[in-house]
């Protein structure tokens, strides 16, 4: 009940306030004057007595605030007998607070949204093969679980069978149901919205995605900012030239209620609201795009920032391994090399083998059961598919092969950065796969923003090998690539780098912790699950998105441009009007009214921090956006059958008979749902993009690409169509090879083009495109 009556508090007030307000009016029409001020009079105290409270609870805190202001103009309005004014008063600055408690709770609301889904009960399967409901909190690792339909999945953990479609709005933003198949990880706090799925967990309630959200959350409570403090340094000048120029005009006229105007209107409410109210509102506006800043201070120490520390892996690239080619070990063997690794891998735990099967399904290929399967740590796996014996693992391990080959492999893995994992068939090494961790697609696109913010200087640290390291480093413009580092050397770069300017680091790792509470403000990529890395950091980013971090300190930047806007103006027009007042010109209740709108007007001023700024526009909206995200889940779909193009094109130039016919059927399937995208793109994003972004004509330049894509895919269409008539003539074979090659070439640029230039422009979820 008492906390009930603290939260409704300032309502009641001002309600009390402007009911007294209208009620003096209508008591001084009906009885007379003097019953009339003797309401306003009640109104005037009733508002005196909380405005000491505030004051002296700064001086407890050991500020001394503009709120001293508007007690001693309440008090000035009693002893001269101005009743009217000191009721408008009263009204100004309960409506003052109780716009800054609207504003912190719609803060709250935003951050509170993440709690929202909070699980609370788990369904757990007993020995029997019955169900026990369950507190969250009683969840241990390896318990199975059961996630009914509609149901908040408890905890993390990793689908037992079956495919569990999930909403994980709440946690990323997304807005479409994402699959995860069996043996696929799962964060607590995401919706089933498909059918039940058993879970077998594999963190506690504590330590799983949501509670760290939760703790993240209740963290982010709103402290008082440097700028906020500097606000009240701001009034320590303030108040000494307002009491100055009240006791002139006092002295000067001999008439104290000059005194009492020029006090009424230096009530400083752009003081005492307009800068908390601009750094609550960024906040909210960080929220609400899925970044949860720890407090005012840690939002005014972004937007100074100029250095930026960055880690490497699960930063600037996905932080998983994905596969990128398939090179095969010649001549061509019987069957596809990364069909029967996929099809063999499917019943392997091994992270690697998980990545390979993925990477088949994205390049749509049909997996098959394999049988007799063995697995030897540190070696492969081993097993029988389609009839034939397939091995994968170390070269070693996978079969005989040409030692100059696997030289030039290693060599090619090595300068990108890859893993490697032999195929064997039937006894021999037939491809090798690499698999890599790529870079997120909006990564470069993000430090370019970074720049155009302000920041001066970016530095890579990072533990992997050089060579790595400045391959990566180079792709997004790094000024600096600090490589093979501890976790300890990473402190040591932080403040070295914090000692030339304010500097920010961003990680996402156990080991980035110690750097992020090192550097001046810590940033966080916590997609992924709650880390110490999120627990040591100012700022984290809850969605699986690099661009945010940009966006955010962009957010930063005018919110505090926005406070100190605020501010001046506000005092600025209170000044002119206690010049004005101090002269006579303007008395008590009317210097009131006049201060009333200035605050209104500051106020307002700062919620201006809510909304986006330029940088977040042009963007599409309505169906524009929702045609962009379907045109992007194409491009996510078409990805991987590009990446197969060259493989397609050595299988036609090497095989002949039935492997043949099936990647020449799978090249034209290929190029009839490349043909129908580009149409769509065409007739319907382009003039989208065009109308959003203006101009003669911005999108003719990705039209052309459309152009040779088309002239391209006819060539192609006539090579395969001579290769069909003669399938033994070698110049068709050759051209054909060159050719898909080169649309290879022309549709890797023109994707990333695609995705770098327009598909922004309706916040499309970032892709694993390489």
């Amino acid at each position: 009940m008492r906390a009930e009556i603290a939260r409704r508090g300032p309502e009641v007030l001002f309600a009390l306030s402007g009911g007294g307000l209208a009620a003096g009016a209508a008591v001084r029409w009906a009885a007379g004057a003097e019953a009339g001020d003797l309401v306003w009079l009640l109104v005037t105290v009733l508002a005196l007595v909380p405005a000491v409270r505030w004051v002296v609870d700064g001086l407890l805190h050991r500020r001394f605030g503009s709120d001293v202001i508007a007690v001693l103009a309440l008090a000035g309005t009693i002893a001269v007998g101005e009743a009217l004014a000191g009721a408008v008063i009263a009204v100004m600055l309960t409506g003052g607070r109780l716009l800054e408690e609207r504003a912190g709770r719609r803060a709250r609301r935003d951050l509170g949204a993440l709690l929202s889904l909070a699980p609370r009960v788990a369904h757990r399967r007993t020995e029997g093969g019955g169900l026990d409901t369950i507190g969250v909190a009683d969840v241990r690792p390896g318990d199975l679980l059961l996630v009914r339909s509609g149901e908040v999945v408890p905890v993390d953990g990793l689908v037992e069978s079956g495919t569990a479609v999930l909403d994980e709005a709440t946690l990323t933003g997304e807005a479409l149901p994402v699959e995860h198949p069996a043996g696929g990880a799962v964060r607590s706090g995401a919706v089933n919205s498909g059918r039940p799925f058993d879970l077998r967990a594999t963190n506690d309630a504590a330590s799983s995605t949501y509670a760290g959200i939760v703790r993240l959350t209740e963290e982010a409570a709103a402290e008082s900012a440097p700028f906020v403090r500097l606000a009240d340094r701001y009034s320590a000048l303030f108040i000494p030239v307002t009491l100055a120029l009240a006791g002139v005009a006092w002295l000067a006229s001999g008439d104290p209620v000059r005194a009492v105007a020029v006090l009424v209107v230096a009530t400083p409410c752009p003081l005492i609201l307009a800068a908390p109210i601009a750094f609550v509102s960024g906040l909210s506006r960080c929220a609400r795009r899925g970044v949860v800043v720890k407090g005012g201070s840690a939002l005014e120490r972004l937007a100074e920032a100029r250095v930026l520390l960055f880690d490497k892996t699960g930063t600037v690239t996905t932080g998983r391994p994905s596969l990128a080619e398939t090179v095969p070990a010649g001549p061509v063997p019987a069957g596809d090399p990364l069909l029967l690794a996929a099809s063999l891998d499917q019943v392997s735990p091994h992270v690697l083998a998980s990545a390979i099967v993925r990477g088949a399904r994205e390049r749509g290929l049909p997996l098959t059961a394999p049988s007799d399967v063995t697995e030897t740590a540190g070696q492969g796996v081993r097993g029988m598919v389609d009839g034939h014996e397939v091995s994968v693992g170390k070269a070693s391990w996978a079969g005989e092969a040409d030692p100059a080959w696997l030289e030039r492999v290693r060599r090619r893995a090595a300068a990108r950065g890859a893993i490697t994992v032999f195929v064997g068939v039937d006894g021999r090494v037939a491809a090798v796969l690499l698999l890599r961790d790529r870079i997120r697609p909006d990564a470069p696109r993000t430090f370019r923003l970074l720049r155009r913010a302000g920041i001066e200087r970016t530095v890579m640290v990072t533990g992997d090998r050089a060579d790595v390291a400045n391959s990566i480093g180079g792709l997004v413009g790094a000024d600096a690539v600090r490589s093979g580092l501890s976790p300890a050397e990473k402190v040591e770069v932080a403040h070295a780098e914090s000692e030339r300017a304010a500097t920010v680091m961003v990680g996402d790792g156990v080991n980035d912790a110690p750097a992020l509470a090192a550097a001046g403000v810590g940033v966080a990529l916590g997609a992924r699950g709650a880390t110490a890395s999120s627990e040591a950091a100012d700022v984290v980013i809850t969605v699986d998105r690099l661009e945010r971090l940009a966006e955010t300190l962009a957010i930063a930047r005018r919110t505090r441009s926005i406070a100190r806007q605020s501010v001046v103006a506000g005092m600025g027009l209170s000044l002119i009007a206690m010049v004005v007042a101090a002269y006579g010109l303007l008395a008590p209740a009317a210097g009131a009214l006049l201060q009333e709108g200035i605050d209104v007007a500051a106020i307002l001023a700062a919620l201006r921090a809510l909304g986006p700024g330029r940088d977040r526009e042009p963007r599409l909206r309505g169906d524009a956006a929702e045609l962009v995200r379907g045109l992007d889940e194409e491009h996510r779909a078409l990805w991987p059958r590009i990446d197969r193009l060259p493989v397609l094109a050595d299988t036609i130039a090497a095989s002949g008979g039935r492997e043949r016919d099936v990647a020449v059927d799978a090249l034209t399937g290929f190029l009839t749902d490349l043909a129908e995208h580009e149409r769509k793109d065409e007739r319907l994003l382009y003039p989208a993009v065009a109308q959003a972004l203006g101009g003669a004509d911005p999108t003719g330049a990705m039209s052309r690409g459309h152009t040779e894509i088309a002239e391209l895919t006819r060539r192609i269409g006539a090579l395969i169509s001579e290769l069909r008539a003669a399938p033994d003539a070698p110049q068709p074979v050759s051209d054909l090879r060159r050719t898909v090659q080169e649309l290879y070439a022309v549709l890797r640029l023109h994707f990333a083009q695609e995705e770098e230039n327009y598909f922004v422009l309706a916040d499309v979820r970032e892709t694993d495109t390489p």
